[in-house]
């Protein structure tokens, strides 16, 4: 589509449109950008914009709050969604009446981005497996950009790459969900457990929109799989994109596997890649992470020596299973990035000592059973934060776990947990919740643990 000239709406005023915004003035369309935030100030939006835009600028930005006129919608010829915005809205439910087109931010970023795009979705582990890759990708590359779900969004640089880059790029199911042409030369599906359900609805609805990460791939491109779960397994039964599956229990006659504590990359003749005692990471779950790496760089064509001196380089993703100090012999681990209940189960597996745990934090619909379970006797004690408090508690004592204490602030619960923690202890942050409500997003709540740690 040539936007030149064309009157295009962005939905949502976060950095995913503010930097949409901005490609879409630098390639000569006229910028409605609407967010139903009517505190928001529309002065402080126009100049986040304009005071980033580098080059010329052909086109008009318009910032709208609230309702939108209807003389605006008559005028839209394409819409660009935000991530974080619903795309079942009855506004925009009138406007696919209209048939006026639907984009995300990425498919935006991908229509005027070049070179080749490495992608990664899944319920979880993607910011990890898409850091990695992207160490691995820029040892191999010169031009290559991490961009998406994990923080910098992916039209911020997308006029800025040219044929002989490559874009590593963390898909979320909200950027997912309004993809059309967006075809990655490898993909990557790293697992799938429920989670936003309270913006998808149904199961099938959040997986449907994983999916799509490989929908437009073709059978010169790869899709990475895990072959330990079962709804990606039976994904990669019906791709037209060629499969590698990655498993850390099953050796596979193709594919990556883990084996006696070594990682094989099989694909014609095994190949060692390295031992788990390599890695700076911990846990399986990290070690399936490494796999879907090594899976896609390999398929990529980078060179196997060349992976393995960046995986064993690799330090880890801050927030997730983050060691942050030793106090009075107790271990204090940050993994505010464990936001649901499926992540957070990874972080009690990791812990090798008694552990005193902090949950709890916005309500996502989720189910905390499975959760409670995996404390295996590993937790001593579960600290309470946030609006699900009541509710966690209710299917802890259900599931038999008893030893609960409720907090009414963040800086309350560390400080229980400091007061019960015996030397030989950890205090894990890892919610299985969402921050909102207490903190803007994950990464503001365990800065703060940090912080409240670094203080003791």
């Amino acid at each position: 589509m040539d936007i030149k000239g064309k009157f295009v709406l962005v939905f949502g005023s976060g950095i995913s449109g503010v930097a949409a915004s901005r490609l879409l003035l630098k390639e000569g369309a006229d910028v409605v950008l609407h967010d139903g935030n009517e505190k928001l100030e529309p002065e402080k939006i126009r100049e986040e914009i304009l005071s980033n835009v580098s080059g010329e600028v052909t086109g008009n930005v318009q910032i709208v709050l609230g309702k939108l006129p209807e003389d605006i919608m008559d005028r839209i010829s394409l819409i660009v969604m935000s991530p974080g915005v619903p795309t079942d809205l009855p506004v925009v439910d009138r406007m696919r009446e209209k048939n006026i087109p639907i984009w995300g931010e990425i498919e935006l970023a991908y229509t005027y981005g070049k070179g080749d795009v490495l992608a990664i979705t899944g319920t979880n582990g993607k910011t990890t497996t898409t850091a990695l890759l992207g160490e691995i990708m820029k040892a191999y590359k010169e031009h290559t950009y991490v961009v998406g779900n994990i923080g910098n969004p992916y039209t911020s640089v997308a006029l800025t790459q040219t044929e002989d880059s490559v874009t590593v790029a963390e898909m979320s199911s909200f950027q997912l969900e309004t993809v059309r042409t967006f075809a990655p030369k490898v993909s990557a599906v790293l697992n799938i457990s429920p989670d936003h359900l309270n913006r998808h609805h149904t199961m099938e609805a959040y997986i449907e929109a994983k999916k799509n990460i490989a929908k437009n791939q073709t059978a010169e491109d790869t899709c990475v799989l895990n072959y330990e779960d079962e709804v990606t397994r039976r994904f990669g039964e019906n791709l037209t994109a060629k499969v590698l599956y990655f498993s850390s229990q099953h050796k596979l006659e193709r594919g990556i596997y883990l084996e006696d504590g070594d990682i094989i990359y099989n694909v014609g003749e095994p190949v060692k890649v390295c031992n788990v005692n390599d890695l700076k990471l911990l846990g399986t779950h990290n070690y399936e992470n490494v796999m879907a790496a090594v899976a896609m760089a390999a398929a990529y064509g980078v060179p196997m020596e060349s992976i393995r001196r960046a995986i064993r380089a690799f330090q880890g993703v801050e927030h997730r299973i983050e060691f942050v100090a030793e106090k009075k012999g107790v271990a204090y681990y940050n993994d505010s990035k464990g936001t649901n209940p499926d992540a957070a189960i990874k972080g009690i597996q990791a812990m090798n000592r008694p552990t005193l745990l902090i949950g709890g934090g916005y309500d996502k619909d989720s189910s905390y059973g499975e959760w409670i379970d995996a404390f295996d006797g590993k937790v001593k004690k579960l600290v309470l934060i946030g609006a699900t408090k009541e509710k966690i508690a209710k299917e802890a004592r259900e599931h038999g776990f008893e030893p609960i204490v409720f907090a009414d602030t963040f800086e309350e619960a560390v400080q229980i947990c400091v007061e019960h923690a015996e030397a030989g202890d950890a205090v894990l942050l890892s919610p299985a919740c969402a921050s909102w409500g207490m903190f803007s997003n994950y990464e503001e709540r365990g800065d703060k643990f940090k912080e409240l740690v670094n203080q003791l």
